[in-house]
């Protein structure tokens, strides 16, 4: 079966350039705020403290961040570093009728951020496990977005009023009357919950991963047709039952990626988007949970209990000499680390980043030795992002920061008790 000729998904055959070409430093050129630059300059980490919401627990936590993946936008002055993140204030300190979730966006690389469209009660549910897998994709131009809740998938339009954007509900799958042996807290034809997605480079195309404890992870596909996107099918059904945490495409730049690669609660997958066949990535170990994942370079994982690096398309392989630390309060280290996020710079593929149950990871020589950011307070971290400029934007329940963890005169190193 070829994909491109019999799947109901027609994908443009536009040319992209690479995100390389058109990336460019904006701290550098003085349009960071003076805090944030003075902080990176003497080598620390600078505190985010515009989130919008309460800043109540894990309300300036940001979930997942996302740029514009049009390659025209790195051309215009305000665009190079402009990124868009996610936030949930939903926690139990907080009002239900103050609770949100909001879109805000960054034009200096994370030193400060605008909401651009604040959600209420009616789009999520703040009772089922809500603002900790929200996903978020950014159309060409971002003049729309995507967002994924426990209410499914929502297409975004922001508006001049901050809490009265344009809220389109993406057609999704529903919690069926016949269920599996598997309780799911919701009512029958509820929206199963969406999650993981993903916008083609072009704009044209999307696939949401769907799915929440029920032995039945979706992948759903959608064109945009009028402003809007509409379904188009299901791809094969992957070889697992547990839910689906993240998802990439082998190249992000094109838009027409040949394959698509799945990471689930236990093992990461390949589908050939050409023979509609899923090939289980080797290397991943057992009951690997599959956070995080990044193709720049190849395919970088981020999982339980460990860090994977690219052999081939279908295979990776684990680093065990990295040390990372494992426990603060006994100074264990080794490679069995609870990773959650991993970012690969586009610009200098052999700088990463690893966000982690015990802190905030680095590396300058493809992901083979790691070191501690110090400078981070203690917590876990669960999202990475590179800027243009090589600073990057962590977060995690303890709040966001901005950091130059590569600078030539700002090396971290391995934190043991008593330094």
């Amino acid at each position: 079966m070829n994909f491109y000729r019999s799947s109901s998904i027609h994908w443009s055959t536009k040319s992209r350039l690479p995100l390389f070409l058109i990336a460019s430093a904006l701290i550098a050129s003085g349009q960071t705020p003076n805090p944030a630059r003075r902080d990176l300059a003497s080598c620390h980490v600078h505190e985010v403290t515009d989130l919008p919401g309460s800043h109540q627990f894990a309300s300036d936590f940001i979930e997942t961040m996302a740029t514009d993946p049009d390659p025209d936008s790195g051309r215009r002055s305000d665009d190079p570093s402009t990124v868009f993140a996610l936030t949930a204030d939903i926690g139990s300190k907080v009002p239900a009728d103050r609770q949100a979730i909001y879109l805000s966006k960054s034009i200096n690389g994370g030193a400060t951020w605008t909401p651009i469209a604040r959600l209420d009660s009616r789009y999520f549910n703040a009772q089922i496990s809500e603002g900790a897998r929200n996903g978020l994709a950014v159309a060409p131009g971002a003049t729309d977005f995507v967002i994924t809740t426990q209410d499914g998938a929502l297409q975004i339009i922001p508006q001049r009023n901050l809490s009265a954007p344009i809220v389109k509900s993406i057609d999704g799958p529903r919690v069926p009357h016949d269920r599996s042996s598997i309780i799911i807290a919701k009512k029958d034809d509820d929206p199963v919950r969406a999650g993981v997605v993903l916008i083609t480079a072009d704009g044209e195309h999307m696939i949401v991963g769907y799915g929440y404890f029920d032995d039945n992870p979706q992948l759903f596909t959608y064109h945009r047709e009028h402003g809007s996107w509409v379904q188009d099918g299901t791809l094969p059904h992957l070889p697992t039952d547990l839910d689906i945490f993240s998802m990439q495409f082998d190249d992000p730049n094109n838009p027409q990626p040949s394959a698509l690669y799945v990471g689930t609660g236990d093992q990461a997958y390949r589908l050939d988007l050409h023979t509609m066949r899923w090939t289980r990535v080797a290397g991943v170990g057992p009951d690997s949970a599959i956070h995080s994942m990044s193709t720049v370079g190849g395919l970088h994982i981020a999982a339980c209990w460990g860090v994977y690096n690219p052999v081939s398309a279908d295979t990776v392989q684990r680093v065990t000499q990295a040390k990372f630390l494992l426990h603060r309060w006994k100074d264990q280290v080794g490679p069995n680390i609870r990773a959650y996020a991993i970012a690969v710079d586009p610009l200098r593929p052999n700088r990463e980043l690893l966000a982690a149950i015990t802190g905030v990871y680095a590396s300058d020589d493809g992901g083979q030795t790691w070191k501690r950011l110090n400078d981070l307070p203690e917590g876990e971290f669960h999202s990475a992002h590179f800027n243009p400029d090589g600073t990057v934007i962590v977060s995690g329940y303890i709040g966001t920061f901005i950091a130059n963890p590569f600078s030539k005169t700002c090396s971290p190193t391995l934190k043991t008790r008593g330094q």
